[in-house]
């Protein structure tokens, strides 16, 4: 499994996420560039993604949903607020209604994800911060440790397709 260490850090207001791939980094930012390889591991595989929009390019917005087994749909999207081909990217991550509007119920994370050569192949460090710990905790009552896990770890499958 690739995910190796997860941390949350409730007075940091952070979740950090941390995996190793037996690739060379710049597969691993393919997979987070390319839309179709965007939405094979992005979702858990109990909820897959579909990526109505994307482009790694500061100041764009991603779009995207994941569709539960009963075909409940969830919305979320990316704006994308900085990008260091192919060793990290940023961006604030939301939730959305069906029409892909922000969801301002809902918490919104400010996220960096560093790929750095690691022992022949990437670690890629994933690191979201909360405005509240209220908002962490709330992700965290969700299930995204277990959420982006799951979606984390098929990453190898893909690599070796």
């Amino acid at each position: 499994m690739p995910v190796t260490d997860v941390k949350h850090d409730l007075e940091n207001l952070t979740l950090t996420i941390t995996a190793d791939f037996a690739a060379p980094v710049r597969r691993i930012w393919q997979i987070y560039a390319d839309p179709r390889q965007l939405e094979k591991v992005w979702g858990p595989p109990s909820h897959p993604a579909t990526v109505v929009d994307h482009s790694l390019t500061p100041g764009t917005r991603t779009t995207y949903f994941m569709t539960g087994p009963d075909g409940e749909k969830y919305a979320g999207y990316w704006d994308i607020t900085a990008v260091d081909e192919p060793t990290s990217f940023s961006f604030r991550d939301g939730f959305a209604d069906t029409d892909m509007n922000p969801n301002p119920d809902l918490p919104v994370s400010e996220n960096t994800f560093t790929f750095t050569e690691h022992e022949g192949g990437t670690r890629a460090v994933y690191v979201s911060t909360f405005a509240t710990a209220e908002g962490l905790q709330q992700v965290l009552d969700m299930g995204v440790v277990e959420g982006s896990t799951s979606a984390i770890n098929q990453i190898d499958g893909l690599i070796a397709s």
